[in-house]
């Protein structure tokens, strides 16, 4: 149902937002109000999730047909878009996200018709695909490298950037001795670490340099 290219999958999904308010707050504002409040960066939810190139969230509320004469195409309810680009399997993606950030899905899909059924990775995935639409603009701007491999291609191309800039003009012997150095601390065959840390979008802090615990 949705546009591939390689490994990046394409997904779009349309989810009504229920209508009505609670406590005085229609459901429409509620979703809005918690995907505002979202953190940004490597802070948001969705850098927790596998294999994400990229995914944004909006609120649909009505559609304007473009064409003569043009007319407001009125909805029955506003939407909850969440459009994302991923490396895998559709199936494998949504487990993934509810595995790793069900507490968030659970705060922004709240106020969504039918959501109330979702209580597991199976029952999210399925719900996403009732709400699936065709993508018709496929937008992937990256290769169709793991998002591990193009973190730490990130990470390499940044770290050696400034070994290069700060070795210039030294003597051949001791940039040899610097460059091992700096091979036996960048790791180019550990995907795992050091490495770009996802979600990151300055040049500050980018490096996980912290080796896993045993």
């Amino acid at each position: 149902m949705a546009n591939t290219s390689g490994s990046a999958y394409a997904l779009t999904t349309f989810c009504p937002i229920k209508n009505g308010h609670e406590g005085g707050i229609s459901n429409c504002s509620s979703v809005r109000k918690t995907l505002q409040e979202l953190p940004e960066n490597d802070a948001s939810p969705l850098a927790k999730v596998p294999n994400t190139y990229m995914a944004r969230f909006y609120i649909l509320d009505d559609a304007i047909f473009q064409s003569y004469p043009a007319k407001l195409d009125k909805l029955q309810s506003s939407y909850l878009v969440f459009t994302s680009n991923f490396h895998g399997e559709l199936d494998t993606y949504l487990a993934g996200m509810w595995n790793n950030i069900s507490e968030a899905i659970r705060a922004i899909w709240t106020g969504c018709v039918g959501f109330d059924r979702v209580d597991s990775a199976r029952s999210f995935t399925d719900y996403i695909k009732k709400c699936q639409l065709m993508t018709t603009f496929f937008f992937n701007g990256s290769t169709d490298d793991t998002v591990e491999e193009q973190l730490k291609s990130l990470f390499l191309k940044q770290e050696f950037s400034k070994f290069v800039f700060s070795h210039q003009g030294m003597p051949a012997e001791q940039l040899l001795k610097d460059f091992k150095e700096f091979i036996k601390y960048a790791q180019p065959k550990v995907l795992s670490f050091p490495t770009w840390k996802a979600g990151v979008c300055s040049l500050d802090g980018i490096c996980k340099d912290e080796r896993p615990a045993n």
